[in-house]
Formats: structure tokens, sequence, C-alpha cells
């Protein structure tokens, strides 16, 4: 989904994946959701927490991921709602308010809802408040930012008290997962919804769930706080009370760490990594995010139609310098839209980055950008603007760096730092930004997640291509992994030599833990699971 940003950008959805080259000596290994800590906290003491304080490096207007669907809302529903299934530390489905499941043929997938699962006002979970929470997802109006992943589900029924049934149009291989709450379902009460006339996630409504928390406020720009309930069906966490603050601001965010009023910092900058690493009271822990950098165009506004203006471009971008200085080896140079990470099980380690690396490529190389633009139809050059959100300082960094590239070709190009809320808006074929990045943390892991996003139907650059697409629906329908990622490479394939998606790099994420706050099994599926629940007191 588009991390911050979507479901998936940070996302748009939503809202990221990887690949490696050059610097694959530097970054730690990992598999598919491998834990890659470079730190680890103390054995579990089994006491109490009576409070944490997260920092966030941005705010949300929302608490509903239907309403606005970037990286930091996932992370925040997490802490109050669920799915039907939820992903364990390696990515694979586990049940959360379905006790069971079963696919009963290529298209339909049968639920049995947990018996005695309450809401967080102690009222109990109904398989009709699980069909009317999938159908305002569903919902293309409601639910703007989740009803794209159910584009595919043909009907939502109430099957038996507590059995609910979802049929699909066609087969699709990746829906399962979208289930959990790190894709497309968040149960929520029926009776909630409708006194608040869908208007849920606000800081007068907030959010009714099923999950360990509850909202007991929501400041926007401000804070959320959280308090444990006994309503929840699974063990309950260690902390009694959460504090979510925003503090966009990094130097803000450290200066607050180092007064010791932070125990958990998400996406810690990796500029500033070596200062939090040197906080006697805290560590940071790396772990591959699953997060896809990459410059896209929007191909309905000139001069962004012109393929030789996006080659021009393409070959202004020297990924190698910008991963080197902005990442510090927590990353690699991206050779596709897909990540290695991705792949597992069909293609591991080196196979997946080697078959990636076949994929086209835009080399770094400012005479072709000349020459490119110089037999486009804007060989004089142009002005344009691009947008960066201010939760992703090393993207602005990145925009700079091209900037000066692209003023030596004679493109001038305007960065601007927004609020998240303002850049995830510019990621659409109608808002009027020409170009800019797509920052997209996989929530699901799913090889064709990202690549389904970018390049199927309706995606936002406006460009279509019946091949790619007619390849994309095949992997959905294919059940064989090796055969699905191998269909997906050939749609990159070809979707790569018309210049719309220039990937950059797959990152990691920097989390920084007070010394005495552990966690298990942190993977880069952690924090969109019920992460509270993994948190513990340690020994020093």
């Amino acid at each position: 989904m588009p991390l911050d940003l979507i479901p998936r950008p940070l996302r748009l959805g939503a809202a990221a994946l990887a690949t490696a080259l050059a610097l694959t000596a530097c970054a730690p290994a990992a598999g598919p959701g491998g834990d890659t800590s470079t730190g680890g906290a103390g054995p579990d003491t089994g006491e109490e927490i009576a409070e944490l304080t997260v920092a966030l490096p941005g705010s949300v207007s929302s608490l509903y991921v239907g309403q606005e669907a970037g990286i930091l809302n996932y992370y925040l529903a997490a802490i109050s709602q669920e799915g039907l299934v939820t992903l364990d530390a390696e990515g694979q489905l586990q049940p959360a308010l379905a006790e069971s499941w079963e696919q009963t043929d290529d298209v339909t997938y049968v639920y049995q809802i947990r018996d005695g699962a309450k809401f967080q006002d102690g009222t109990e979970v109904t398989a009709d408040d699980v069909v009317f929470s999938l159908q305002m997802a569903q919902d293309a109006e409601k639910s703007p930012g989740l009803a794209y992943y159910l584009m595919g589900v043909d009907t939502i029924e109430k099957t038996a008290e507590r059995e609910v049934t979802i049929t699909l149009g066609a087969p699709d291989a990746a829906f399962a997962k979208n289930m959990s709450n790190a894709g497309a379902a968040f149960i929520t009460s029926q009776a909630f919804w409708e006194e608040h006339d869908g208007a849920i996630g606000t800081s007068s409504a907030l959010v009714l769930g099923t999950g360990p928390y509850r909202v007991t406020e929501f400041v926007p720009d401000s804070h959320i706080s959280y308090e444990r309930v006994d309503s929840w069906w699974g063990e309950l966490p260690k902390a009694e009370k959460l504090t979510v603050k925003f503090i966009p601001d990094e130097s803000t965010r450290l200066l607050a760490a180092r007064s010791g009023d932070v125990d958990l910092a998400f996406n810690v900058p990796l500029q500033q990594s070596q200062q939090w690493e040197q906080l006697d009271d805290m560590r940071v822990e790396y772990t591959n995010d699953l997060s896809y950098v990459g410059l896209y165009f929007n191909t309905t506004l000139a001069p962004f139609d012109d393929q030789k203006v996006r080659e021009a471009i393409a070959h202004s971008i020297d990924r190698e310098s910008i991963v080197e200085g902005l990442l510090r080896g927590h990353g690699e140079v991206a050779t596709a839209i897909m990540t290695p990470e991705s792949m597992g099980g069909a293609y591991d380690g080196d196979a997946a980055r080697a078959e990636l690396g076949g994929i086209p490529q835009w080399e770094f190389d400012l005479d072709k950008a000349r020459e490119a633009l110089a037999a486009s139809e804007h060989p004089d050059g142009f002005t344009t603007e691009m947008l960066v959100p201010n939760t992703g300082p090393h993207l602005g960094r990145a925009a700079q760096a091209m900037a000066e590239n692209l003023a030596e070709i004679g493109i001038a190009l305007d960065v601007r730092e927004v609020p998240i809320e303002e850049w995830l808006a510019s990621i659409d074929v109608s808002s009027g930004y020409g170009l800019g990045f797509m920052w997209y943390f996989s929530t699901l892991g799913d090889p064709a997640e990202i690549p389904s996003y970018l390049l199927g139907p309706e995606n936002f650059t406006g460009h279509e291509n019946q091949a790619v697409m007619d390849l994309l629906a095949q992997s959905n329908a294919e059940t064989d992994l090796q055969a699905r990622v191998d269909l997906l490479i050939e749609a990159e394939t070809l979707q790569a030599a018309e210049a719309v998606h220039v990937p950059l790099w797959w990152g990691q994420s920097a989390t920084a833990f007070k010394n005495d706050l552990g966690v298990h099994g942190l993977s880069a599926y952690t924090f969109v699971g019920n992460w509270p629940t993994q948190l513990y007191r340690a020994e020093p």
C-alpha cells in the first residue's frame, strides 16, 4: 500500500519492495520477511508496562484506513482493529476474527467467525458486522483507500450464523491475504458505523474495532491515546496504555528521544541513524520494510506524455549515488518494481536479483539524457514541480539531487515538501502533477501487490498497456508461485521499455527502542499486525 505513505504508497493504498546491486555487501541479509535486527533487547521479564510513548514521523487525518491508506494509518489501525486473518512474522496467514477458513474452489472463500469475539464496547461480533464492514470497504466512495483491493470480489454473504462466504469474479492468488488488517479487512460494528453515518476515523467518532486496545482520544497533528481492553480474544499485551505522538520534524523527534520522552520511534531517518545509535538509553534496529521507491510520470499531461522526455529524465537519475549517499547501506538500487523478497519460494537471494536485473534499465548518462530531450517535442527544456512528503526527508534529498542533474540538460525541477496528506492526494491522474516519487510499503509481501497497483487498470499514471494488464491478470489467476512470478517479470519487462516508472531503490526501516523495551520476532510484517502484543519489558 502507497509509508507512510500508502496502502500502501507509504501506501496509497496505500502502499514497497527491493533488489540488489552494488550495496548488497553492505546491507544486512534477510529472507522473505526475515528479521535483520542489528541489536536486540534482553530477555522478557514478564512485567506489566504502565504506558508507552511512540513517536511517528508524520500525522494522519483519519484513523480509518478506508479513508486514508498510508502506511502510518496501517501502523495505527493495527493497534485497535483486526481483519479475518492476520500475518505472522514470516508473512504467513494466521487466524484472527476468523478462527478457521477454507477455499472451497478457485473463487470461493469461507470464513468461520470466532465464537465470543467482541468489539471494544463489549458487543458481540456477528457475521452481519463482517459482511457490512467488507461491503463498506468495497465501496469506492465510502472507502477510497481500500476499494481497489476488493475490485475482484463478486459477493460477500452470511451463509450461516457465524459464517461468511466471499466469492470472486475470477481466481486471484493474492486475495487471501487481503482479508487481514495488512490488507483491506478492518472489521467494525455496523451499529457504530450507522450511528456516525459512516464518518468514522475522526476525532469525534474515532473507530471501534476488536483489537486489544481502544482509541480514547485522537487529536490530529498532535497525538492518539489508546487503552488496553479485556474484551480481546487473544492474550493481552503487557502495556496498559499507549500514546502515539505525531512528530514530523526529525530534529524534534531526536530531541524528544534524547530527553527520554520516547519509548519507540518509527522510521528513524537513515541520515540520523548514527545519532540515534549513540543515545545511551536507546538502540536502533533495522529490518527489511518491503518498500519500493521509484519515479513515475503522469502520461496524461504534457510534456510527460512524450516518451523521449521521460527517457531524458530517466537517464538523468544517478541511482547508485543516491542510494549510497542517502541509505547508508540500508537498502539497494532497484532494478524493478517487484522486489527479491516478494519472490521468495520462486527465486531466492541472488537468483531473484539476477532475474530482476535482466529487466531493461535506464542507465545514468547525461549525454543520452540530452539526446533524448533533443529528440522530444520539448528540446529546449521546461519547468515543472514535484511534491515530496514531509515524512520522508530522504525523498526530498533524492529529488534535489535529481534536480541538479536535470538542470544540466535544461529541465528546471522545483521540489516542494508538503504534508503527507497533500502528497498522497497528488498521487492521482487528475492531480495536475506530472511526475513524482512513489513510496510504497508492501504490507502483504505478495509479488503482485505493487506491480498490480502501479501497472494495472486505472493506475495513477494514466498509462495503459493491454499486454501488461493481460499478464497481470494471468498472474493473478495462476496458483503456481514460480509461474506467477515469471509472468510478473514478463509484465515488468514490457513496461520498463516505456519509461513510465523508473525504479530507484528498495529500502529498510530503522526503528528506535528504549533499551528496556523488547519486541518479539521483528520482521517486515511486525508493524502491520497487532504489534503492541509483541512488545515486552526487557531485562537490563
